[in-house]
């Protein structure tokens, strides 16, 4: 089991001080954050790729392999890498090249964003976002797996006797996780190919989510990739943690109240998604809670850094949860002997 850190690379005005960071020092403080999480205990550090404000994330391996020199163990991934929107040539080599400078410490979730403008900034049609999805990791697959690809599709021009450089680690791609939130179409990717399928967990409810997990375990299967329970599953979360719950609440509301869910109370989103703002225990419980909506599970990624925290208060949240909730759920969820 895995418990990672994910960030969307936002730079918005803190809720308390006002105070907005500048877009330098927000590359400085996630490079700092990923160091950080290693140093506490984190298997993962995730980022994804954004191209409008107000994230900064728009080059997400350029980041990913600053974060690889300063860090030795933790895997490296993004939270989401624009399949749809991207060059399949372009994701085979750039992450590729990141593999080889983390040593291998590298896997990339894909999924196809939540902002329809990026479509035509790159020359694509919002209507082809599924299409895209399919035939463009088809196409990265067949880059990575094979050494010499001839192609033709439906979105890019054709490839004849192409060598995508450099080759994989060792002959291995990333591993790959499909991120979703609504669509059908992705959990089949997934199970086709055997790779993981990583359910969002936020905005809906945990229950939302878990009917898209048994969906994919269940393909899953019938691909021959082995049993339901096998399937790779990976899931998303977000907490605020001190260490009594009442302190959470009113320390987060004001942030929460100025996001994108602020009309839902806080307290309610805390108890029916993946959100946790509470105490330690909290998270375990939630954690918990999820692997009993899911079946188990194989990466837990939590959301901090977003909404304008205050960096110090993300350093010491990673610093509490590595020292009290880390420890705990690798305990319960150690496999049973069989």
């Amino acid at each position: 089991m895995e418990f990672g850190i994910f960030g969307v690379g936002d730079v918005v005005t803190d809720a308390v001080s006002g105070r907005t960071p500048t877009e330098n020092e927000r590359f400085k403080a996630i490079t700092r954050l990923a160091v950080h999480a290693e140093e506490a205990g984190f298997d993962v550090f995730a980022l994804g790729e954004h191209h409008n404000k107000p994230f900064l994330s728009s080059s997400t391996p350029t980041v990913l392999a600053h974060i690889a020199a300063l860090t030795s163990r933790i895997t490296l991934s993004t939270s989401v890498t624009l399949i749809t929107t991207n060059d399949p040539v372009r994701l085979a080599e750039e992450y590729a090249t990141v593999q080889h400078l983390a040593d291998g410490r590298l896997d990339l979730m894909l999924g196809r964003g939540n902002t329809p403008e990026v479509y035509p900034w790159f020359g694509k049609r919002i209507e082809d976002g599924i299409p895209l999805a399919i035939e463009n990791y088809a196409l990265l697959r067949r880059l990575w797996d094979e050494d010499v690809v001839t192609w033709s599709g439906r979105f890019r021009t054709p490839l004849r006797e192409f060598t995508a450089t450099p080759r994989p680690l060792d002959g291995t791609p990333p591993f790959v996780w499909h991120g979703s939130i609504r669509s059908p179409e992705i959990a089949q990717q997934a199970a086709r190919y055997g790779d993981g399928f990583f359910v969002n967990n936020l905005f809906m409810t945990i229950d939302y989510f878990a009917r898209y997990v048994d969906y994919y375990r269940t393909l899953y299967a019938e691909h021959g990739h082995g049993r339901p329970e096998d399937a790779i599953v990976g899931a998303g979360g977000a907490f605020y943690v001190r260490r009594n719950s009442q302190d959470a609440l009113r320390e987060y509301e004001p942030y929460w109240l100025k996001g994108p869910q602020g009309d839902v109370p806080l307290k309610e989103a805390s108890e029916k998604t993946g959100l946790t703002v509470g105490s330690p225990a909290q998270v375990v419980d939630k954690v918990l809670a999820t692997r009993d909506a899911f079946g188990s599970f194989q990466r837990q990624l939590f959301g901090l850094d977003f909404g304008g925290v205050p960096e110090t208060t993300l350093h010491q949240t990673i610093d509490l949860v590595g020292e009290e909730v880390l420890p705990v759920l690798r305990r319960e969820m150690e496999p049973s002997p069989a």
